[in-house]
């Protein structure tokens, strides 16, 4: 018998493309065909991206504009916080127009996941060394606070699109 963890995707796959026999028997134009995806806007996933793409701009903002106390850990916060920004961005997009559809040759669950679990690990470093350096400075502070939403957002979405499971298979072995 041996143990492994599994990863289940949870949300819908985005590694494969629409086999030749998608959408034959109906009349017209479905809402899975075309360029816009007009269901993902709406969804938890697209809902919780955008929830931390604000917040992260928020953060962004509140640092950018405050007089720093340490400029290698705010320039630091800056930086992650940008650079998640626009891999969130990234995948919204890539997930509205429906790009892993023709970018077949990349896993995009799997590339989402060590996105956002790099990506929460190096935030929430940054949003601690700018809540430790930032000495009572009502931006910095805020900053910092924003960073910590976004990281719980970032944590959240990992929690509800992913599912980490331990599978169990048995060999069974009759002689």
């Amino acid at each position: 018998m041996s143990h492994g963890a599994g990863l289940v995707r949870t949300t819908c796959s985005s590694s494969s493309a629409p086999g030749p026999r998608a959408g034959a028997g109906q009349a017209g134009a479905s809402p899975s065909e075309g360029l816009l995806d007009p269901i993902y806007p709406l969804t938890h996933a697209a809902l919780l991206k955008v929830a931390q793409m604000v917040t992260l701009l928020i953060a962004f903002i509140c640092v950018r504009s405050s007089p720093w106390t340490s400029y290698s850990a705010y320039s630091y916060f800056e930086v992650v916080t940008i650079c998640n920004l626009i891999m969130i961005l990234a995948f919204y997009l890539v997930h509205l127009f429906r790009l892993y559809r023709v970018l077949t040759c990349i896993s995009w669950p799997l590339s989402e996941l060590l996105h956002y679990l790099i990506g929460t690990l190096l935030l929430l470093i940054a949003s601690i060394v700018a809540a430790s350096k930032s000495y009572n400075q009502s931006g910095l502070v805020a900053g910092a606070i924003f960073g910590f939403i976004a990281s719980f957002l970032c944590l959240a979405s990992i929690w509800l699109s992913y599912k980490i499971s331990c599978v169990t298979q048995s060999t069974d072995v009759t002689a």
